[in-house]
């Protein structure tokens, strides 16, 4: 930790952010300006589809559940030999960088898989140390062994991605990234992997402190983008 109680990552991690973060005074702000900076930036602003699914114990979990969190999801297949393991790993990039924030405790990092014959609990339960997500907020989910095979691909399909089966066992699917909002609303997709991981954080910053409500307003100030940074550390 430095005198000023800043670590060397944290420092890096304001100093990337800055360009923008100085150009965005609200949410609209950002998405604007992430729209012109990102090519695949996608904004969307509507409900989200919700999901019953459940994590590598069995366990149910709907989307539903983790209101009041911003959730990061995307969708994988574990026996996938390329983009897939990247696309874990990018995000868990995007994870390490948010946990040195207090957000870390704001945001649930998601993944889905569409391969659930194959992807047993054994499978999911590796699969985020194989690519470095960390459970502390980290789940991976499937329909399980008693629903429909296809059950989490016919999800993928509602959140805008087809996974289509080959003969070989494997599946044609795009690479997209997922922000909702609090309120369970998908506010933006973030499509491939050229993305750059301090937007995706910024923009996860900027939805854990969003406040603005449709029809209502608050006269409470609001702290600058600038001001809840430097509170991180």
């Amino acid at each position: 930790m430095s005198p000023h109680g800043l670590t060397v990552a944290g420092a890096g991690l304001i100093v990337s952010l800055a360009p923008l973060a100085a150009a965005a005074h609200s949410l609209d702000d950002l998405e604007r300006q992430l729209f012109d900076r990102e090519r695949y930036f996608q904004i969307k602003n509507v409900a989200a589809p919700d999901f019953a699914l459940e994590d590598a114990d069995g366990k149910p979990v709907a989307l539903s559940d983790l209101r009041g969190k911003v959730v990061i999801l995307h969708f994988i297949y574990a026996s996938c030999p390329d983009v897939c393991p990247l696309h874990a790993e990018k995000l868990a990039e995007v994870q390490e960088m948010i946990a040195i924030t207090p957000m870390k405790d704001q945001v649930a990092f998601v993944t889905i898989t569409t391969d659930p014959a194959r992807d047993t609990p054994v499978v999911l339960r590796e699969y985020g140390d194989l690519h470095g997500l960390d459970p502390v907020n980290w789940m991976i989910l499937t329909s399980g062994p008693d629903g429909p095979e296809d059950t989490t691909r016919r999800l993928a399909e509602e959140f805008g991605l087809k996974f289509t089966q080959t003969d070989d066992g494997l599946q044609m699917h795009g690479i997209v990234t997922i922000a909702i909002d609090r309120e369970g609303r998908w506010r933006a997709s973030f499509h491939g992997l050229q993305f750059h991981p301090t937007n995706l954080v910024l923009y996860v910053n900027a939805l854990v402190n969003d406040v603005h409500k449709p029809g209502g307003h608050s006269d409470a100030p609001t702290p600058s983008f600038w001001e809840r940074v430097f509170s991180w550390f």
